[in-house]
């Protein structure tokens, strides 16, 4: 058994899928949509077969959870890029390119070398060795 896939919301579909196929290598399927529901959809794969559906749909509330605090439900993606020269240049490009690094990088309590930064829409992202 394996997890098939994750799925977000979001209010800006194009600039989402820009940045995971920028910043993390994900290839975006054909858009769905579905103009009577007012939903629209990407898959996005990634090179070990891992994929994240981003959809959109006018009706979907923002989020209220505040970003600096943790909650309870799903809190996080977190991809493993190989080493912690590459932790560490990415987190540099995505902090240059006007990113929110929220932590890191640094070595945590059970091993990991990571960072945390906020994707556009505020979702944590942890970016591992």
């Amino acid at each position: 058994m394996h997890i098939e896939h994750v799925a977000i919301w979001t209010h800006d579909l194009e600039r989402l899928r820009q940045f995971y196929e920028t910043y993390f290598g994900g290839t975006a399927d054909a858009k769905y949509v579905n103009p009577r529901k007012q939903f629209e959809s990407y898959f996005l794969t990634f090179a070990d077969g891992a994929r994240l559906e981003m959809m959109q749909m006018p009706s979907v509330p923002q989020s209220k959870n505040d970003v600096e605090q943790q909650f309870t439900g799903y809190i996080h993606l977190a991809f493993s890029i190989g080493s912690r020269e590459t932790v560490d240049a990415l987190t540099d490009r995505l902090r240059t390119d006007g990113y929110r690094i929220l932590d890191g990088p640094r070595t945590t309590g059970d091993g990991y070398y990571e960072s945390v930064v906020l994707d556009p829409d505020n979702n944590r992202i942890e970016i591992t060795s």
